[in-house]
């Protein structure tokens, strides 16, 4: 497969609301760490109401879809992870604009204008510990494949792995945005529950989407 199609991108974002409903519980034994402990459930419910109102979401281009798919997560996902999960969505809405499919190097700009929404609302960097630092590595590893001229699942897979990887440096991280900041050097030797949320969401996506097309 050459391309993301429309129906691609919304099955993929299926995907990835379930993944994110069925680790609900796991998300937020990681957040109790060092956060309020709802993270999975902060997120989850945004992810929810998309299920629920998923018939009903535009699919004639990928921008309008993640536009409304922002839309929805902005306003329904408790806490911080509304405005910054759903920066990521509308600000890859933008991008996406008018657009029926995407080739790898699309694919790769797409995730950029992801991450940047979401440093411009919280303006969070790589190393704060944060969801930035598996989505970044993520991001980058789509970008060479792209340079290289791989086939998308090959791409996604090598992405997936750099988001695991991206997640687990977050251990020797000291929290310096969002609630972790609170407990300091005890956060050490813990993930951060968003960054370990992006590598299980990658890998376990990839997985799923591999299974479908098989």
């Amino acid at each position: 497969m050459e391309n993301l199609s429309v129906s691609n991108v919304v099955k993929i974002v299926d995907y990835m609301s379930d993944v994110i409903i069925e680790n609900e519980v796991y998300f937020c034994e990681l957040d109790s760490i060092a956060g309020d402990g709802d993270f999975g459930m902060s997120v989850a419910k945004g992810f929810k109401v998309l299920k629920n109102e998923w018939e009903e979401l535009p699919k004639e281009d990928i921008g309008a879809f993640l536009k409304a798919c922002g839309m929805i997560i902005t306003e329904h996902c408790g806490g911080a992870s509304g405005p910054i999960w759903g920066s990521a969505f509308r600000s890859a809405a933008k991008y996406a604009k008018g657009k029926t499919e995407l080739n790898l190097k699309e694919i790769s700009e797409l995730f950029q204008c992801a991450v940047e929404g979401i440093q411009k609302r919280g303006g969070a960097k790589l190393g704060d510990k944060t969801l930035l630092d598996a989505l970044i590595p993520a991001t980058e590893s789509l970008k060479m494949s792209a340079e290289k001229r791989e086939p998308f699942v090959e791409a996604a897979r090598n992405s997936a792995e750099e988001a695991v990887k991206g997640a687990e440096k977050t251990k020797e991280m000291i929290a310096s945005k969002g609630r972790a900041t609170y407990v300091g050097e005890r956060s050490i030797n813990f993930p951060d529950a968003g960054a370990a949320a992006i590598g299980v969401i990658f890998k376990e996506v990839i997985q799923k989407f591999k299974a479908e097309e098989a």
